[in-house]
């Protein structure tokens, strides 16, 4: 019978006991730990749930396939995999940017799955993750998570760590067939500016926004942008450099003056903050990170608040993306030239777009129809 106990500690900070889910490795009989409780029901029932998956679920298949299975958690397998992408990194295999985008949505699924013995995440719960995340933000966004998932649990099975993969069979959505064009008339997005500033993340949401509005970019280009990126004095304008990992493209534009005040502003805000609260900073390269250095890596409480706020309804970061596009042939501007500042691959995707064109024709439409009211 598999070796599962719990151990009670109390904190130090608030004097509160805690229990805490440990287990002994069968193959290597080293003590692990697997979770943490605040109540003593709990971690006796995620302790028998334990003991049953070591002793009858997975652990028994991989003994009835003749094969050793290491009782991995989610994270200690995806930090295998990132491992490995790191040297793919230094072979010149994968870029850089596109590595900082695996880390992150790793990051962001280890806050969910992280602490969970990787034996234990079925293929349900990762097509609810899937559809879930679909339904918050955009097939595309929920296609890259999968992505990640995928790598992870071919890892597992690599290592042993898991019996079957749960991931392979699960396919990813079609972007085409879900694909969004919501975006916002130039009022709209105001109202979403002014509601920005009635939130705690009024100096980072308010960049992010004018970011994805006026330069298009994405939720990967904003979180993944570094100062260096960034040229405040260039031409007493200002120029911006965006990587997109989904296609490879790199696109650098003149900043607009909007989003050139509100970066100044938030990298003023967070000197200040930093000086005042003499934080210890990790990270200085990065825009968007907390006060001690850490990667802001979603901001989703705070992009609800906005949109609630300003009463915009089923809106998602990418739409800003949409809202860049659709103004800027809305304000005159080809298809072609959409194209290149968004950053597209093909004219087939930017062409969604074409029917806002005749929009910035109704000057010329009033001409023609004065002129034909014209009597002889």
């Amino acid at each position: 019978m598999a070796t599962v106990f719990i151990q009670k500690r109390k904190s130090k900070e608030t004097g509160k006991t805690k229990y805490q889910v440990q287990y002994k490795d069968p193959v290597t009989n080293k003590t692990c730990y697997y979770k943490t409780f605040h109540r003593s029901m709990d971690a006796q029932q995620s302790a028998q749930e334990l003991r049953y998956q070591i002793d009858n679920g997975k652990l028994y298949e991989a003994t009835r396939q003749k094969r050793k299975l290491n009782l991995l958690k989610f994270s200690e397998v995806a930090e295998l995999a990132v491992t490995e992408w790191e040297k793919r990194v230094e072979q010149k295999d994968l870029g850089q940017a596109t590595f900082d985008d695996y880390a992150l949505r790793v990051d962001v699924l280890n806050r969910i799955f992280g602490g969970t013995l990787i034996l234990n995440i079925s293929k349900k719960a990762l097509k609810d993750y899937r559809d879930k995340h679909f339904k918050e933000y955009s097939a595309v966004s929920s296609n890259r998570y999968l992505f990640i998932f995928k790598q992870v649990f071919k890892k597992g099975l690599k290592v042993g760590a898991i019996v079957e993969d749960p991931a392979a069979g699960i396919k990813y959505l079609s972007e085409k067939q879900h694909e969004r064009n919501n975006y916002l008339m130039p009022g709209s997005l105001d109202k979403l500016v002014e509601a920005s500033q009635e939130i705690k993340a009024k100096f980072y949401i308010r960049a992010l926004i004018f970011l994805g509005a006026e330069h298009g970019a994405s939720r990967q280009e904003a979180l993944s942008l570094k100062w260096e990126d960034i040229d405040f004095d260039y031409e007493g304008v200002g120029l911006i450099r965006f990587f997109r990992t989904k296609n490879t493209h790199e696109r650098t534009e003149f900043l607009m003056p909007r989003s050139r005040q509100a970066l100044l502003e938030w990298k003023a805000h967070n000197k200040f903050m930093r000086h005042r609260k003499k934080s210890v900073v990790k990270d200085t390269q990065h825009v968007f990170t907390h006060l001690n250095g850490n990667r802001i890596l979603r901001f989703d409480n705070a992009w609800r608040k906005a949109c609630k706020i300003a009463g915009i309804d089923d809106f998602h970061y990418h739409d800003l993306r949409h809202t860049f596009c659709s103004n800027l042939m809305m304000s005159g501007s080809d298809l072609k030239t959409v194209k290149d500042m968004i950053g597209h691959r093909d004219i087939a995707m930017t062409d969604r777009y074409s029917h806002l064109s005749a929009l910035h024709k109704r000057a010329v439409q009033l001409q023609l129809a004065a002129h034909y009211a014209k009597k002889d």
